[in-house]
């Protein structure tokens, strides 16, 4: 599985750690910024790389990160784009709800109001959790990317 992750200034810190976390699991990790720590960033670049890789992999398999301040950001600038389903996750549970229900592809993080630790596990949680692919599920995702 290839994992491409990007960060805003508010986001490098914790995305540092976790590419080492997810290295160390034996994902494919693809870096996709910022390479250097530039306080006067922003994250729709980021959020546009990490999706734009993700949507044109040849690994069907492949997931993207996204970390800002809250993570509501880079999460309403990747759900702009058609087949993406990132879902903002503070917690274990929403982790896997988000991949069982909904096949989440991004995950969102708050770098402000987690742990390294706690992101940590919400990020194995997320990956680990496959789709249930229920028929409701699979015409839910339908109809999103109906949406537009």
């Amino acid at each position: 599985m290839r994992i491409y992750v990007g960060a805003d200034h508010n986001g490098y810190s914790l995305k540092a750690d976790l590419i080492v976390h997810l290295t160390r699991r034996g994902y494919t990790v693809v870096d996709e910024g910022d390479k250097d720590l530039n306080p006067d960033d922003d994250f729709p670049q980021f959020a546009s790389r990490v999706v734009t890789a993700l949507l044109t992999s040849d690994d069907e398999d492949s997931r993207g990160v996204l970390i800002c301040g809250s993570g509501q950001g880079m999460a309403m600038a990747a759900n702009r784009f058609k087949g993406v389903r990132a879902s903002l996750v503070w917690d274990i549970q929403e982790a896997k709800m988000s991949r069982n229900d909904d096949d989440s592809n991004v995950l969102c993080l708050p770098a402000r109001i987690l742990s390294q630790k706690n992101s940590e596990a919400i990020l194995d949680t997320w990956l680990e959790t496959p789709f249930a692919g229920a028929p409701r599920f699979i015409r839910r995702i339908k109809e999103l990317d109906d949406l537009g």
